[in-house]
């Protein structure tokens, strides 16, 4: 069966674009930062962004109030005057927001909605109400990248937002997980070091395979995971997978487990194949230790021969893609190529 989403309504340059912060109120203490991302977003990829209502009110505020976080997502979708959404920064709590959302406004007033980690909550409901959601970079992350955006960060976020053609993949030629201090503004404009890229790595599979995209961080669909906004049965059925870890960097173990309860659910039987993005803080050890532990659990799962994609560019190193989810994607481990079969945005009116 082949799933039917909405596609919401290309971004172009001019848009307004509305920042929220559905996770963490982190950012009133990086303000130099966001400014820096606004300008930055507006010089390269020409949207206007404009802070949701209680979107800069705070950690403390925020953490206490999370219906005001969950009332800045159903403002931005109602008003006509916000083209698209950007996450602010994730953090790990907004999982304490599924009891606030109006699901009806997100497939009544579709709209592109960008971002990653703890955003995985709210990407998962879109996807539920059947609406296309991007995961890709948030505004203090890579679009407020010191020094300014990257050219194939942008060009992920163009391929994936702002145009309605399908495109094929890319490795970036270098990445980093080096850490700056957000706090001091000198270092606002301070590149950080980016070394070379190893590129991608094709553990099993030598057949094509095709499905819709879903997933996001593992650590919080585990928090997801047996609330009311787990994704139904349907949404997993034929889909591959792209799955990230994050900074907390969980033991190749952790990961292995986290897969064994995709296995009991009868996710990774039915699944079409499996992209992981390349994982923060893990040593090369690590890495050779992760990809045994998948191919482990996938071969326990009687899935040997299903295609599986690692080290890509997507999750908490930098460059991040851009992951149209619910989108048709192939993956072709014969030809080396990761594409994406149809966009995830329609052409604006």
């Amino acid at each position: 069966m082949t799933l039917s989403f909405i596609r919401p309504a290309a971004l172009k340059p001019g848009d307004t674009v509305a920042a929220l912060s559905l996770s963490s109120g982190f950012v009133t203490e990086v303000m130099h930062r966001y400014e820096a991302g606004v300008r930055q977003i507006a010089s390269t990829l020409g949207w206007k962004i404009v802070p949701a209502p209680n979107a800069l009110r705070g950690e403390d505020y925020l953490y206490r109030h999370p219906q005001a976080r969950a009332d800045d997502l159903h403002w931005a979708l109602e008003n006509p005057e916000i083209a698209g959404i950007l996450s602010m920064i994730g953090g790990d709590d907004s999982v304490r927001l599924l009891p606030y959302l109006n699901l009806e406004l997100m497939a009544r007033h579709p709209k592109v909605f960008l971002g990653f980690s703890d955003t995985t909550i709210m990407l998962m409901q879109f996807l539920r109400t059947g609406v296309h959601a991007f995961h890709g970079p948030a505004l203090l992350t890579d679009l407020a990248e010191h020094g300014g955006i990257r050219p194939d960060v942008a060009q992920g976020v163009r391929q994936a937002v702002t145009s309605a053609q399908p495109f094929t993949f890319q490795p970036a030629e270098d990445w980093t997980e080096q850490r700056v201090e957000w706090l001091d503004p000198a270092l606002q404009e301070t590149p950080r070091a980016f070394a070379p890229s190893e590129g991608w790595t094709w553990l099993q599979g030598h057949q094509p395979a095709e499905g819709h995209l879903i997933g996001g961080c593992l650590e919080v669909l585990d928090m997801l995971c047996g609330t009311p906004g787990w994704p139904e049965a349907e949404l997993w059925r034929g889909a591959i997978l792209a799955f990230e870890t994050s900074e907390d960097v969980p033991p190749p173990s952790q990961v292995g487990y986290w897969l064994r309860n995709y296995a009991a659910q009868g996710i990774l039987q039915h699944a079409a194949g499996l992209v992981l993005a390349r994982p923060r803080g893990y040593t090369p050890e690590m890495v050779q230790e992760l990809y045994s532990w998948v191919k482990k659990v996938l071969w326990e799962a009687g899935r040997e021969e299903m295609p599986v994609l690692a080290n890509v560019d997507f999750g908490h190193t930098s460059p991040q893609l851009t992951l149209p989810l619910g989108a048709r994607a192939r993956l072709d481990p014969g030809a080396g190529t990761f594409t994406l079969l149809e966009s995830g945005v329609r052409d604006g009116l």
